[in-house]
């Protein structure tokens, strides 16, 4: 079971509500994904996991530090799927920005 908190707006207000999400099928199995793209249409953004073979991800970048010809498409398997609303996508960013800086080493520790 996955535990976070979300946000409500209501009147320029934010609440946070604990949120409790229940595993369904195989949703509870994680799933490797190494690459990620998101795509905008019809008021969604479509945000795709994949997997891409990491010896290909390898010789790939070999080639292309030796200048020589990359291929023009790699083929990957598509994990999962997710089509958000414009407002789920922003509180999503607003978690990734909160979580990526807590993994930065603080200002503090550099010196």
């Amino acid at each position: 079971m996955a535990v976070g908190s979300n946000s409500k707006q209501h009147d320029d207000r934010s609440v946070t509500v604990n949120v409790r999400l229940k595993s369904t099928g195989e949703s509870h199995q994680p799933t490797l994904a190494n690459y990620s793209n998101v795509s905008l249409a019809l008021g969604l953004a479509y945000v795709d996991f994949g997997f891409l073979e990491p010896g290909l991800l390898g010789a790939v970048a070999q080639r292309a530090q030796k200048g020589e010809a990359v291929p023009k498409q790699l083929e990957g398997t598509r994990a999962v799927r997710v089509a958000l609303p414009f407002d789920a996508m922003i509180r999503l960013h607003r978690q990734l920005q909160q979580m990526v800086a807590g993994l930065q080493p603080s200002k503090s520790n550099l010196s």
